[in-house]
């Protein structure tokens, strides 16, 4: 499932990363790598702002669509 139906406050990890070779290397360049945790802290209208190696990233809900858990 898209990351976007993560519950807030549960840790989930990456099972891929989708997209473009453009999109995918800019969201393992931000953490987001197959087998990585990510924990999703608050969401604001689709938007979420997530946990992920130690460092909080906010993503944008068409991005977060991208990573399946």
């Amino acid at each position: 499932m898209p990351l976007t139906m993560a519950k807030v406050g549960e840790p989930a990890t990456i099972r891929k990363v989708g997209g473009k070779e453009d999109t995918r290397r800019f969201l393992e360049n931000l953490g987001f790598i197959a087998g990585s945790v990510v924990t999703v802290i608050s969401e604001i209208s689709g938007n979420l702002i997530l946990n992920v190696r130690d460092s909080r990233v906010a993503l944008g809900k068409d991005m977060a669509k991208k990573i399946m858990i």
